[in-house]
């Protein structure tokens, strides 16, 4: 199946942006969603959230609006400080916050709450196929991106960099490109491979396979595995054969969750609303995106590694989603 995200991105935001003049009036609170590059998952599902918000406002007086963002570490950090609201951010970067590691090294954000989770995200390794890399192994050497710092992805990389034994310096290039720039640096031969933690089907990786000959590669080895074992807040999994042009078969890595995380210090009642407004739509929410077109509302309570928001535990509640 294949699915154009950014036009997914235009439909959706368009629905959560542009509202009813009529509808506008001074008492409204105002939420903003940290999302991630426009042709990620992030962005089309901020919006969808801002749309289900934005259609109860003449009954809880909340306006939301979502902004591109770098993502997971940039939302984090802009949600602690106040800048927004609530924001898109992997599991595994929940944990660093919380714990005061990897991006957030001596600056725990023990203030870090979840809304939810959203849908599972893979760390997918592309590459160009004359650069013959089969592997992570294989990249020492190489031309690759890896990541615009303050996203989840530039995080994750590092880790499994180190994890691995591959250093910066063992690469004969390394990049810092955005999520838009990444696909189109492949194809003109100015990388040989590039990082992205992501839902599949994704826009980005279907670019690098229909605009040049590029393969998703495998991401295994022991050092994953101890990487795996290590931290809870990984799994392994499979980026799935034939989804992209040039890649017949599985490819194994691993992978983490998508979670909409707040600080403490979010009013209970906008957790709340906001909660409710996704839980509320949840059928329709699922027909947004591929990523999320399996996904189950008990799941979406899983697989945070920070405690939840006391608003987002009182429509669990009502519901019995929780005890």
């Amino acid at each position: 199946m294949r699915f154009s995200t950014t036009l997914a991105a235009a439909a959706v935001v368009a629905g959560a942006l542009f509202l009813p003049a009529q509808s506008a009036h001074s008492a409204d609170k105002f939420i903003t969603v940290g999302t991630g590059g426009i042709v990620g998952v992030y962005y089309p599902l901020g919006g969808a959230i801002c749309r289900f918000v934005n259609a109860g406002r003449k009954d809880h007086g909340y306006r939301c609006t979502v902004e591109s963002t770098g993502g997971s570490v940039f939302n984090i950090n802009a949600v602690m400080s106040g800048d927004m609201d609530i924001g898109f951010a992997q599991s595994d970067t929940q944990f660093y916050a919380l714990n005061g590691i990897g991006p957030f090294k001596d600056k725990p954000q023990s203030k870090l709450r979840a809304l939810f989770s959203v849908y599972p995200e893979l760390f997918t390794l592309v590459t160009r196929q004359d650069a013959n890399i089969k592997s992570f192994a294989d990249l020492k050497g190489k031309r690759m991106n890896i990541g615009d710092p303050g996203s989840g992805t530039r995080a994750t990389t590092e880790l499994v960099m180190t994890t691995t034994g591959l250093k910066k310096e063992d690469l004969r290039l390394a990049t810092e490109l955005k999520f838009v720039e990444m696909a189109p640096a492949l194809c003109d031969n100015k990388i040989d491979a590039f990082t992205f933690v992501a839902g599949h089907p994704n826009a980005i990786f279907q670019e690098a396979a229909t605009s040049c000959a590029s393969s998703i590669a495998t991401v295994a080895g022991p050092g994953i595995d101890k990487l795996v074992k290590d931290n809870p807040f990984y799994a392994k999994a499979s980026v799935p054969g034939k989804m992209y042009k040039g890649t017949d078969n599985a490819q194994p890595t691993f992978g983490v969750v998508a979670t909409m995380v707040a600080s403490a210090d979010l009013p209970e009642q906008t957790a709340y609303v906001i909660t409710k407004a996704l839980f509320d739509n949840f059928e329709d929410f699922k027909k947004l995106h591929p990523a999320v077109a399996n996904i189950t509302k008990e799941q979406m309570l899983e697989a945070n590694t920070v405690p939840f928001h006391p608003g987002a535990l009182k429509y669990f509640r009502e519901k019995g989603l929780l005890k």
